[in-house]
């Protein structure tokens, strides 16, 4: 693990959103999903997974979901259980209600708050699944009130139809009833736009690979998106009180997700940096991902050494990491500091795992330092926003002039005449 001083670490990433062939092979997907509906559906599931559907297999069965409950552990189930309570009770304190003030002069300003209608949620297959994105994804949407979600996964590669028991678990778990065996960019091209078999939604969210990525930015304004995520983060502020155990584990924890993932260390200890870096050497011999996360190690990973932890908060808010650990003597001093994070892991019992799978708050993170801007998945983004304005007679000839000038300002003239009539039939009268 390379270990340099924080001005010589590139504090920016730039990262790329596909190849102009990658580009162009999700447009033509995606163009073809929505000009011939489920017959591309179908023909990119045999060409890209393998697996020959027709349109009435491709929505997983009743029967299907309650089979997988037969295949997953029982520990799993107990598990996933309670994360799930976790995470609505996390969830149902972000909830905001409509509100409407009533001024002395009569008029009512206001805003409703309404679910979206349909929710798409897009869960990985393939290499790996993720069990615990099912409910990050699906609960805060079911916690806002929306009344269909609806989930797309990829069938299993080889000519096999069936989709992993415990994403189906996962899923029953959260509540959701609608479900579809079609991954890759042509399952969000059918979200975006629907077929005769799935509907169309108003929103997707939910991770993938670089052609899911690719075909939510081709599809955003035609439905919303969550976001285009890139490749996970971590940072961790420690000072010589931390563990290197503990830090290096925490580490290694998101450099095994895939190479370009990014796990630094900012600290004013030279003496941690060291043992972390030997900790990190042990503990990646171990690691059944060890390529993967040694690739990221070598690749994106440092340890950063600052003259004191304010110079470290300085390089935290400039990298807004995906997930932040402070590690230090009083993390709880430090925590005002900082400007710029997803996540913030406090202590060190506080793994970033435990955010990951069982806490409660979102793990649905903004990466590639756009925590400057955007926060973690949540209740607010499944719902809509509609102003109310109730003007009285009263409010409209008192302030009619004034917004009669500004119209006028800006030549809108139809704008100041839409209010002059009224003001002149009231002064008629």
């Amino acid at each position: 693990m390379r270990i340099m001083r924080a001005e010589q670490f590139g504090l920016k990433r730039e990262v790329e959103y596909g190849t102009p062939e990658q580009n162009a092979s999700v447009a033509a997907i995606v163009a073809a999903v929505r000009e011939e509906g489920d017959a591309a559906l179908l023909r990119f599931s045999e060409q890209f997974d393998g697996v020959k559907l027709d349109a009435g297999s491709l929505r997983v069965t009743k029967q299907e979901i309650e089979a997988a409950y037969g295949q997953v552990d029982a520990a799993f189930l107990e598990a996933i259980r309670e994360a799930a309570a976790n995470i609505k009770s996390f969830h149902e304190k972000q909830k905001r209600n409509s509100w409407i003030d009533l001024q002395p002069d009569g008029t009512q300003l206001g805003q409703i708050m309404r679910p979206l209608k349909r929710v798409g949620v897009y869960v990985p297959g393939g290499k790996a699944a993720y069990p615990s994105s099912v409910l990050m994804n699906v609960i805060p949407a079911q916690v806002a009130g929306v009344p269909e979600i609806v989930m797309v996964t990829p069938p299993a590669t080889g000519g096999k139809a069936g989709i992993d028991p415990y994403i189906l678990v996962a899923a029953a778990e959260a509540g959701v009833k609608e479900m579809y065996r079609v991954g890759g960019a042509q399952a969000i091209a059918a979200l975006a736009y629907g077929t005769a078999t799935i509907a169309p939604v108003d929103k997707i969210c939910g991770p993938g690979n670089i052609y899911v990525a690719l075909a939510k930015r081709a599809v955003f304004g035609a439905v919303d998106i969550d976001s285009i995520a890139g490749p996970s983060e971590i940072a961790v502020l420690a000072d010589d009180s931390a563990n290197p155990v503990y830090v290096a584990a925490d580490l290694l924890s998101q450099a095994e997700h895939d190479e370009m993932a990014s796990a630094i260390l900012v600290t004013p200890s030279e003496r941690l940096a060291n043992a972390v870096g030997a900790e990190v050497d042990r503990q990646l011999a171990e690691l059944p991902r060890e390529a993967i996360a040694r690739s990221s190690i070598d690749s994106y990973g440092a340890a950063l050494l600052v003259e004191s932890l304010e110079e470290g908060i300085e390089v935290i808010n400039k990298l807004a990491p995906e997930h932040l650990e402070i590690m230090t003597q009083d993390p709880m001093s430090l925590l005002g500091k900082i400007e710029n994070a997803g996540a913030i892991f406090l202590g060190p019992y506080s793994s970033e795992p435990v955010g990951d799978y069982f806490a409660g708050p979102n793990h649905i993170i903004p990466t590639n330092g756009t925590a400057r801007f955007s926060s973690p998945v949540n209740v607010d983004d499944f719902m809509k926003k509609s102003s109310l304005i109730y003007y009285s007679k009263d409010a409209l000839m008192a302030n009619g002039g004034k917004i009669m000038t500004l119209a006028r300002h800006e030549g809108l003239e139809g704008h100041a005449r839409a209010i002059e009539v009224r003001l002149e039939q009231q002064q008629a009268d």
